[in-house]
């Protein structure tokens, strides 16, 4: 629904006219206004949800929360669910390298697993899922697995000294170092479980794939330089050298792609998708994230690009501007702000019919728990041509 006040604003001025004339103008308002798939005129525009385990109460947490969500999905007419079920090296699946007690809780309280469960009824309405995996983010979690088995080492760092563990938190959360080939090898081997696990999965989506960007002179972890100095010949590593920038971003790179080659050689045909940082030249630059060349070479099916401005004229410039940075724009699903928007909601309908008109190939709603805590942003996300 798109609010009952603007429905009955608009049905009382048709009340004078011809019925066919009422149903033509119904029509059209729904099909350019509540549909954005069809008003960008795209065969293949992707809606999309993210549905993160944050929420109160977590949709994995019971069956009655999975049956609301899919049901959701369905009214909005949903293609694919970003469900996640790596984060802060927890698990939401079985796990012996990440902590897998949330997955074991919920899978006692429902005696089955949740994330099979969710899988079965979304297929069944037709909509795919993928598992939205946070990949070099520790959050905030100092009591992680890979963290009590290697030590802070494996976290990337700044040169200032670093006296106990706090003192590596970046914006509030542990990161780990992309170039570091311990924790590369441990994040594969995470992707290897859930492959195995779920054989009906349609997707995973890599998030967090990227240095931490506040303030962006990290990458100084001991292994990280050692590998810089042998590839390079280089001694001296310098936050503005060149070389060394491009070093970062190469690791970036290299990490998704040891876990997209991972995922292909256990699953051929799945989708794989990664997040991309926005505005551009942030990603670039500062997350050291060249998410195009991954369109561009086929690296990933498509990106998801988190355009997550609450303001309508700076969205829209943002993604203007990712779109001349690839060739084919239908690879770059847009992230929409739904969880800044519960106040203008009308924002929020314009972003995704921005989507449509822009030539992406699609938007992904941010997030689920957003949506349903907020009736208006729930109806602009439907688009229900019912008052």
């Amino acid at each position: 629904m798109i609010g009952r006040s603007l429905w009955q604003a608009g049905s009382g001025a048709l009340t004078d006219r011809p019925l066919m004339r009422q149903k033509f103008l119904l029509f059209t308002f729904c099909v350019f206004f509540l549909c954005p798939s069809f008003a960008g005129g795209q065969d293949v525009f992707q809606r999309c949800l993210f549905v993160t385990v944050l929420q109160d109460p977590p949709v994995l947490s019971s069956r009655q929360e999975i049956t609301r969500l899919i049901d959701f999905a369905k009214e909005a007419r949903t293609d694919i669910l970003f469900v996640q079920i790596y984060r802060a090296n927890q698990a939401w699946f079985p796990s012996t390298i990440a902590d897998s007690a949330p997955y074991d809780g919920a899978k006692h309280r429902l005696s089955e697993d949740p994330f099979k469960l969710l899988m079965k009824q979304a297929h069944r309405a037709g909509i795919r899922v993928y598992a939205w995996l946070n990949m070099l983010s520790l959050s905030n979690n100092k009591n992680a697995k890979l963290l009590n088995k290697y030590g802070p080492e494996i976290l990337t760092r700044n040169r200032n000294v670093k006296k106990k563990l706090q003192d590596y938190r970046i914006d509030s959360q542990y990161f780990l170092e992309p170039g570091d080939l311990r924790v590369r090898r441990e994040l594969a081997g995470i992707v290897g479980e859930i492959l195995a696990a779920y054989p009906e999965l349609d997707g995973v989506l890599f998030d967090y794939v990227r240095y931490p960007d506040p303030s962006p002179d990290y990458g100084y972890t001991q292994m990280n330089m050692d590998r810089f100095r042998q590839a390079t010949g280089r001694q001296i590593v310098e936050k503005n050298d060149p070389a060394w920038q491009e070093w970062k971003r190469t690791q970036v790179t290299e990490l998704l792609r040891e876990l997209v080659e991972k995922t292909r050689a256990m699953r051929p045909g799945i989708g794989v998708a990664a997040t991309g940082c926005a505005p551009y030249i942030r990603a670039y630059a500062e997350a050291f994230q060249d998410w195009p060349s991954w369109v561009k070479t086929g690296l990933v099916d498509f990106v998801t690009f988190m355009s997550y401005s609450p303001d309508a004229e700076e969205f829209e410039k943002s993604v203007r501007n990712a779109k001349s940075k690839v060739a084919d724009f239908t690879k770059v699903m847009v992230g929409v702000p739904a969880y800044k928007l519960a106040a203008s909601p009308w924002i929020l309908a314009r972003q995704m019919r921005f989507c449509a008109e822009s030539g992406s190939g699609g938007f992904c709603v941010f997030h689920y728990g957003s949506v349903e805590e907020h009736p208006a942003l729930a109806r602009a996300v439907i688009g229900s041509k019912n008052p």
